[in-house]
């Protein structure tokens, strides 16, 4: 299959998603967590989450335009300041998924799609339970991107959470251990399969 400019730009819309949101590759599948200012939860399915730097810790996922639709995610980070970011453990894809349905802001996410909230002292938003890699972060800043109305929202990393065993004999996170899930495209979620060693010329940092 090949597409130039034109063929992109009068491909079928559905179609045209599908493909684009592909290209890249496996992506991180996350459920960030947030709660209002009247404490009523929220948690959504996001798998544009990236790594900007690591000092300070900055990490930062991307915001559809919210013009007429509304974004609770971004509403209670605006409102709190602060959000979690939990990986989806492989047996709770399907339940992940479902978080993208458009529910009243009043009604939990963690009720409707079989998730328990779970709260640290200090931080004004709801780790999932069932996750077992998560983080929590402050609000920095909002990147508007014109083009399209998307908005690249950062934060900074307050708190992170995993079992000490994640962690390999080379001091890497290992993701295989966590059963972290990704995905590609709009539905299609995969295991993560760790191969095995360390690429020599990675090693040795040239």
């Amino acid at each position: 299959m090949i597409w130039n400019q034109k063929q992109i730009s009068e491909a079928d819309r559905v179609n045209r998603i599908r493909i684009i949101n592909a290209i890249t590759g496996v992506k991180p599948a996350n459920l960030i967590g947030t709660q209002n200012s009247k404490g009523h939860h929220n948690l959504a399915v996001f798998s544009s989450v990236v790594h900007l730097g690591s000092n300070p810790a900055l990490i930062g996922f991307v915001l559809r335009p919210y013009g007429q639709v509304p974004r609770h995610t971004w509403q209670n980070i605006k409102a709190t300041g602060h959000y979690t970011i939990n990986h989806i453990p492989d047996t709770f894809t399907e339940q992940a998924h479902y978080t993208s349905a458009k529910f009243p802001e009043k009604v939990s996410e963690f009720d409707r799609c079989g998730f328990t909230p779970e709260w640290i002292p200090d931080v004004n938003a709801p780790f999932v339970a069932e996750s077992k890699l998560k983080f929590a972060l402050s609000f920095e800043s909002a990147i508007e991107i014109p083009l399209n109305g998307t908005t690249l929202v950062v934060g900074k990393v307050i708190y992170i959470s995993f079992p000490d065993e994640f962690i390999d004999q080379t001091g890497e996170l290992d993701l295989e251990l966590s059963q972290t899930t990704g995905i590609s495209g709009l539905n299609t979620y995969y295991d993560f399969y760790k191969k095995p060693g360390i690429l020599s010329w990675m090693a040795s940092g040239s």
